[in-house]
């Protein structure tokens, strides 16, 4: 007899969701966390950078609210008060993710969970049983094996996090992907100097070309100095600051900082989960798991950023929800090859389903219907830069497989088309609905427009 059906360990939103539909569905269940309920995403990632950045909005806005009568004196950012609001917002959230699984009647065992075996977990070394075992343990920053890395002032996203006293003049963000992008802005947004150095050949190179390119445009107007191809070989602290030496085609240079942040990805955390003579196999850094999340352990099971190469929070809490529907048996109901992706910059980013190249490389006959919006309304009215929407559809079927939009509010307008994609809907489908006017959102029907007379034409 088990003391439980399921220990979850991580009170992420992975570990909460899975916690949460399996105690709906019946069984008994724990959460073991170490630190704050909420996980990364709360305390230490998406939120936190998200509240951020909406502060630095606001100062941007009334910096730069002259062209709309708006005449601001004596504008001041107080960085302490920032980070302060920062960590209410994460807070109230994590305590909301305490309070339901209270609520659900999960207990919280608060300390580190160590592994010991098939349905044994120790906690702080006090040893309770389950049915099954579901890591949601998270990733951690990657920190470059490279000279200086270690210097004061040299930040991973979370140490940034923690907080600040105040802001620096300049700021170096070695990475252009999601988390260096958020970061740059906020700190352009408050006047910081800020320079980033991405690898390969544009910003957000996991993601549409076109997005990355204009993206790199737009910060460029606003005063970030972009460098793609810019390979990192260290960092060293001189007068002028930390210097971060790079080469770009093999031409050395240098990107001077009072702070740098390394942006280059995330590892999955399993540090001390395991004990000793029990290690599962790994697919790369992360765990491998079959259809049902089972690792190569009888009864552990693993979801989210410990076993997935998405490291998005969505993507762990429906992963949790599902994993939490097949051990009730109960079919789950979101298709998890259908992920949506957002970047919180200005205009923010929001994409779903494949890409042009990526359909070109599966051989996938499709057709691109694309709106430029300088002429939406909204647009003319909050001057956020270039802005476009694309969508994509099989040149066969005439389904929807993919969009990019780059717009004001891409986030809350993305999952209309993932709803399209996943019920496999035509453009003439969703040309159906009025969209209202002025709006962002009125623009994706002319982008669907162009998709259907370039559906038209080929056939």
């Amino acid at each position: 007899m088990y003391d439980y059906d399921l220990i979850v360990i991580g009170a992420g939103p992975g570990g909460s969701a899975a916690a949460l539909r399996a105690g709906k569905l019946g069984l008994k269940c724990a959460v073991v966390e170490a630190r704050e309920p909420g996980g990364t995403c709360v305390n230490r990632g998406c939120v936190s950078t998200k509240t951020l950045l909406h502060s630095s909005q606001l100062y941007h806005d009334a910096a730069n609210g002259g062209a709309a009568g708006i005449h601001m004196e004596a504008l001041r950012a107080d960085l302490p008060e920032i980070f302060q609001n920062k960590r209410r917002v994460a807070q109230i959230l994590s305590q909301g993710v305490e309070a339901m699984l209270k609520a659900a009647k999960i207990p919280l065992l608060r300390g580190r969970a160590r592994i010991e075996g098939p349905h044994r977990v120790s906690v702080d070394g006090a040893e309770v049983s389950a049915e099954h075992i579901l890591i949601a343990t998270g990733a951690a920053p990657v920190r470059l094996p490279l000279p200086g890395m270690d210097l004061p002032g040299v930040l991973t996203s979370e140490e940034l996090l923690e907080g600040l006293d105040r802001l620096p003049k300049s700021l170096v963000v070695i990475g252009g992907g999601v988390i260096g992008i958020e970061f740059a802005c906020f700190f352009s947004d408050l006047g910081v100097s800020v320079t980033i150095l991405e690898g390969l050949d544009r910003l957000l190179p996991m993601l549409d070309r076109e997005l990355g390119q204009n993206l790199g445009l737009i910060l460029k107007k606003q005063g970030v100095q972009v460098l793609p191809n810019a390979l990192v070989e260290g960092c060293e602290q001189t007068e002028g600051g930390l210097a971060v030496r790079y080469t770009v085609k093999g031409k050395p240079g240098e990107a001077l900082g009072e702070l740098v942040l390394v942006a280059v990805g995330r590892r999955a955390a399993l540090d001390g989960l395991f004990a000793p003579g029990l290690e599962p196999e790994r697919d790369g850094s992360i765990l491998k798991v079959n259809d049902r999340f089972e690792t190569s352990i009888p009864s552990v099971y693993a979801i989210g950023d410990a076993a997935s190469q998405v490291q998005l929070a969505h993507m762990a809490s429906a992963q949790g929800t599902a994993f939490a529907e097949l051990l009730g048996g109960v079919k789950p109901q979101t298709d998890l090859s259908l992920v949506p992706s957002c970047v919180y910059c200005r205009p923010e980013i929001a994409v779903v389903g494949l890409t042009e190249a990526e359909a070109k490389a599966r051989n996938i006959p499709v057709k691109v219907g694309k709106c430029v919006m300088g002429g939406n309304a909204r647009v003319v009215i909050d001057e956020p830069g270039r802005c476009f929407m694309k969508v994509l559809a099989r040149a066969d079927t005439r389904e929807l497989v993919g969009a990019q939009l780059m717009c004001p509010h891409a986030a809350d307008s993305i999952s209309q088309l993932s709803a399209a994609i996943a019920n496999r809907r035509t453009p003439e489908e969703l040309l159906l609905p009025m969209r209202p006017h002025p709006s962002f959102e009125e623009s994706l029907t002319e982008a669907l427009l162009d998709l259907q007379r370039k559906l038209d034409a080929a056939l």
